[in-house]
C-alpha cells in the first residue's frame, strides 16, 4: 500500500522507487526480461533484407518473378463425364538463373489412389458404421479412374518432352536451359474423370441433381506451372487438398466446348457471346452493361425449361480471355440463372454476376449480384482498386475463390423459405470468396506455406465489409471475443499462426480466425484506424500483382505506420499464448483533510449486458463514424430477420461491499485535490500475452469513462503491474476490457467489485426456460419470401 505524505515531491518519489523496486525484482528472477523477453525485436525471426525485398517491406529494386501465358482448349463430355484438353505454355524465365527443368501441378492427381495424401491421415470407426465409410478405407476401389492422364508432353515442334510424375507435381526436363531472360513454349495434352464433387470431395468436379441435370464447376484442371521466387525456388510441395496454390501470374486464352444448352460462367471476358447467347439473353446483357440493379440474363423459367429439355448431342464453344491473373477456372450448366448489374468502382465499370441453379433462387436472385457488388467496393477502399472486368459468384453448394469467379452455397427450403442462419451464412461465404480476389488472386502470397497470408488477411476485410452490410451484423469471425474459445484450448491442440499450412490442426480457427482477430486488434486497439489503413492500404499497394511474404507484411505494416509492432508479431503470429489479464485488486483512497473514519462504497446494481445486445468495438465506432450501411441505403435488402427484436428481462446483480481508508493531508499542499480519489490498481499477467489496458470507470453519478494504456507497459515486468490513477469522482465499479477488445480468456477476474459469472450451462438452462414461455419468440423460425 502506498503511504500518502504531506510534500507531493515526496510523494511521487515514493511511486517511482517501488516501481524501480519491482523491476529490480523482476531482472533476478525473470533472465528473459532484458534478454529475449516479449518486448525484443524479431530480429532474425525475419528474413533478410535483400535487393529482392528490402527492410522496409517493399520489392527491392531487383525484384523479379516469373510469368506463364496459357492458351488452352478443352472439351467437356457430359456424357461420360470427363475432361480432355491440350494447352500451349510460354514460360517466361524473369529469374537471373538458368533453368534446366520446370515444375508443373497436377491437382486433379489428388484423387488418384496410390496419392499419399488419400491414406495418410489417421482415422477411427465411427458409429453407425455407414456404407461409405467402409467403401473409403479401399482407395483403390473408391478412386477407381480418378487422377490426370497425361498423354503427351512436346515442345512446339512436336518433339517429345521427357517428364517424371511425381504424385500432384510434373517435371519436365528440358533439352537446354532456360538462360535469365528468356522464354520456352511446349505443349501438353491429358484428360481426366470428372470428380462426383459431392460423393469424392475435392474443390472441383460435378454435382448431380435429383432431375438428371448436373453443375460442373472445373478448377485446378489443367497442368499448371510452379512458382519459381527468389525466396524459396521451386515451390513443388505436393497438393495434398488443405495447404492451396502458389501460381505465377499470366495472360490467357481459354476455349471450353460444352454441351449447347450449357451456359458458361469464367474468369476473364467472353469474346464470342453474339455466337453463344441467344438474342434475347443478349439483348439482355447488353442492358445490364447500365444496369443498376440486377437483371436476369437468362431467367427462372427459361433455365427450368431447358432443365425439362436437355439438349444431349449438339455442342458449342465459348472463347474467354483474361489478363494478369494466376489460374482460371470455370461452371457450366444448362441449369443456371444469370444476373448481372454493372458498378462504377474508382472510374473502372465492373460487371458483377450471379450463376445459380433453381434451387437456390429465392436467396442468390435477392441478394448474391448486390453482395459481389458491395465486396468489390469495400475491399477496393480498405485495399486497392479491383482492377479486373467482372467479379462471379456461382452457387454450387460449397465455398472456393479463384480469379474472378468463386463458388458458394446458400439454398433454401424447396418452400422457398430460410432460416436467418443461412441467409448470413450465404452473405458471408459471398463476400469471403469475391474478397479472395484480393487476397491471393492480386496480392499473391503463397498459400501452400502461409494459409493466414490470404485467409486470414481475407477474413479480416471480409469482417470489415459484413460490418459495412448492417451495423447488427452476426460476423463469426473478426471480433476478438469470438477467438477466446480457440484461445483457451489445451496447449496440445494449438499452434502458431506461422505454422505450415499441412500441420495446422485446428485449421479454421488458426488460419481464419486468429489472424483476422489480431488485425481487428490491431486497428480498433493497438494502432487506431488512421494508421493501421494506412499501412495496410500500403502493404497492399507494394505487393499488388506481387509474391510477398510473411516479412514483407509485418515490415511494411511497421514502415508505414511508424508503430514498433514486434512485440505483436511475436505474441500473436509466433506464439500460442493466451490474453488473460487479471485485476488482482484496487486500493482505494479519497483525499480529505476533516474525516478520520474509514471511507463506505455501497451496494451498487449492475445489470448484465446480454450476447445479443453486445457491440463490439468496431460496430460501435462505424455507428459513431456515421458509416452508410448497405441495409440501410438498399432497403430491399432488409427482410423479417432485420426487424425481429426478442424481448429480454431485467436481472440485477450485486457487488460486495467494499471498503477503505485514507489519511489527512496537508491543506497548503493538497487544497486542489480536496475530495478526489486515488486508485491503485493491480494487475497480473495471467495468460502471457501482453496486451493493452483498457479501463472502464463507472462513477458514482452515473456516468462512466474509458482510460487506455499501451502495452508498454508491461515491458520493464511482463507479470505484475501496479498504477495509481487520480480521480475527481467517486468510483463505484472498474472493469477491464469493457468492449471485449483483447481476447482476454477469463473475463471473471477482469472486474471490480467482483461480480458473479454465470456459467455457459447456466445462460443455456435460462435460455431453455424462456424459450418454454410466450415471452420470447423462436429465432430461428422461417420467414416466406
Amino acid at each position: 500500500m502506498i503511504m500518502l505524505h504531506k510534500h507531493l515531491s515526496l510523494f511521487f518519489l515514493t511511486v517511482l522507487v517501488l516501481h524501480t523496486s519491482a523491476f529490480s525484482q523482476n531482472l533476478q528472477h525473470n533472465p528473459l526480461s532484458n534478454h529475449g523477453n516479449k518486448f525484443e525485436q524479431l530480429g532474425i525471426m525475419l528474413a533478410d533484407p535483400n535487393t529482392y525485398r528490402t527492410a522496409s517491406g517493399a520489392p527491392g529494386h531487383q525484384y523479379w518473378q516469373q510469368r506463364a501465358d496459357y492458351d488452352i482448349t478443352a472439351r467437356l463430355d457430359e456424357p461420360n463425364l470427363t475432361l480432355e484438353g491440350e494447352e500451349l505454355i510460354t514460360y517466361h524465365n524473369n529469374s537471373p538463373d538458368e533453368l534446366i527443368y520446370l515444375w508443373l501441378q497436377l491437382d486433379e492427381n489428388q484423387h488418384h489412389y496410390t496419392n499419399e495424401s488419400n491414406s495418410f491421415d489417421g482415422n477411427k470407426i465411427g458409429t453407425p458404421v455407414l456404407t461409405e465409410s467402409l467403401e473409403r478405407l479401399n482407395n483403390e476401389k473408391w478412386l477407381e479412374g480418378y487422377g490426370v492422364n497425361i498423354i503427351s508432353v512436346t515442345d512446339t515442334k512436336g518433339q517429345p518432352l521427357p517428364f517424371t510424375i511425381n504424385q500432384t507435381m510434373m517435371r519436365i526436363d528440358l533439352p537446354k536451359p532456360v538462360k535469365a531472360g528468356g522464354k520456352v513454349s511446349f505443349r501438353i495434352k491429358w484428360n481426366y474423370k470428372i470428380p462426383e464433387r459431392m460423393r469424392i470431395g475435392g474443390r472441383g468436379g460435378y454435382e448431380m441433381f435429383a432431375d438428371g441435370n448436373a453443375l460442373f464447376t472445373i478448377t485446378q484442371w489443367f497442368p499448371r506451372m510452379c512458382v519459381y521466387s527468389d525466396f524459396q525456388g521451386w515451390n513443388n510441395k505436393q497438393f495434398t487438398g488443405r495447404g492451396e496454390f502458389a501460381l505465377p501470374f499470366g495472360n490467357y486464352k481459354v476455349r471450353m466446348t460444352v454441351p449447347a444448352d450449357h451456359i458458361v460462367a469464367a474468369t476473364g471476358t467472353c469474346t464470342n457471346l453474339k455466337k453463344v447467347l441467344p438474342a434475347k439473353a443478349l439483348e439482355k446483357w447488353q442492358k445490364a452493361q447500365s444496369a443498376s440493379e440486377p437483371i436476369e440474363i437468362i431467367t427462372l423459367d427459361e433455365a427450368k425449361w431447358k432443365e425439362q429439355n436437355p439438349v444431349k448431342t449438339a455442342y458449342q464453344t465459348w472463347e474467354f480471355t483474361a489478363e494478369n491473373v494466376r489460374d482460371f477456372a470455370w461452371g457450366s450448366s444448362r441449369k443456371f440463372v444469370w444476373d448481372a448489374m454493372a458498378i462504377d468502382n474508382y472510374g473502372k465499370k465492373v460487371m458483377c454476376m450471379s450463376f445459380y441453379p433453381k434451387e437456390s433462387y429465392d436467396l442468390y436472385r435477392r441478394y448474391s449480384t448486390k453482395v459481389v457488388a458491395h465486396t468489390i467496393r469495400v475491399y477496393s477502399k480498405h485495399t486497392i482498386p479491383y482492377q479486373y472486368p467482372v467479379a462471379i459468384s456461382v452457387e454450387a453448394s460449397n465455398g472456393m475463390e479463384y480469379p474472378m469467379i468463386c463458388f458458394n452455397y446458400g439454398r433454401p427450403e424447396p418452400d422457398g423459405t430460410y432460416s436467418e442462419r443461412l441467409k448470413y451464412g450465404m452473405i458471408s461465404v459471398i463476400i469471403h470468396e469475391v474478397g479472395h480476389n484480393f487476397f491471393p488472386m492480386i496480392i499473391n502470397s503463397d498459400e501452400r506455406q502461409w494459409s493466414w497470408m490470404d485467409e486470414g488477411l481475407n477474413t479480416f476485410v471480409q469482417f470489415l465489409t459484413e460490418q459495412a452490410f448492417d451495423n447488427n451484423y452476426p460476423s463469426a469471425r473478426g471480433p476478438a471475443h469470438k477467438i477466446v474459445d480457440y484461445m483457451r484450448l489445451p496447449k496440445e491442440q494449438l499452434e502458431p499462426i506461422m505454422t505450415n499450412s499441412e500441420n495446422i490442426i485446428q485449421f479454421g480457427q488458426n488460419a481464419y480466425g486468429k489472424p483476422a482477430t489480431a488485425l481487428n486488434i490491431l486497428r480498433e486497439t493497438i494502432m487506431g484506424r488512421e494508421l493501421f489503413d494506412f499501412a495496410f492500404k500500403e502493404y497492399c499497394r507494394r505487393w499488388a500483382y506481387k509474391h510477398p511474404t510473411p516479412s514483407d507484411f509485418f515490415r511494411t505494416m511497421e514502415d508505414a505506420s511508424g508503430v514498433d509492432l514486434d512485440w505483436f508479431w511475436r505474441g500473436w503470429f509466433f506464439d500460442i499464448i493466451p490474453v488473460d489479464i487479471s485485476l488482482d485488486s484496487v486500493v482505494t483512497y479519497q483525499i480529505n483533510q476533516t474525516q478520520t473514519s474509514p471511507y463506505r462504497v455501497d451496494t451498487v446494481k449492475i445489470r448484465p449486458q446480454y450476447r445479443d445486445k453486445f457491440k463490439h468495438i468496431t460496430q460501435v465506432r462505424n455507428k459513431e463514424n456515421g458509416l452508410p450501411f448497405l441495409v440501410d441505403v438498399d432497403t430491399t435488402l432488409r427482410d423479417f430477420y432485420y426487424y425481429y427484436n426478442p424481448e429480454k428481462d431485467s436481472i440485477f446483480r450485486y457487488v460486495e461491499k467494499y471498503y477503505d481508508d485514507w489519511e489527512t493531508l496537508n491543506k497548503e499542499e493538497f487544497a486542489k485535490y480536496e475530495n478526489a480519489f486515488l486508485y491503485e490498481l493491480h494487475f497480473t499477467n495471467k495468460g502471457g500475452l501482453v496486451m493493452p489496458l483498457i479501463i472502464q470507470w463507472d462513477y458514482a453519478d452515473g456516468t462512466s469513462e474509458i482510460t487506455r494504456i499501451s502495452a508498454y507497459i508491461w515491458r520493464k515486468d511482463e507479470q505484475k503491474v501496479v498504477k495509481t490513477f487520480l480521480k475527481e469522482k467517486q468510483v463505484v465499479s472498474i472493469q477491464l476490457d469493457p468492449f471485449k477488445e483483447t481476447a482476454d480468456i477469463d473475463e471473471r477476474n477482469n472486474n471490480w467489485p467482483k461480480l458473479e459469472v454465470k456459467s455457459r450451462f447456466d445462460l443455456f438452462k435460462r435460455k431453455m426456460n424462456y424459450e418454454g414461455t410466450d415471452k420470447v419468440p423462436n429465432p430461428m423460425q422461417r420467414h416466406q419470401q
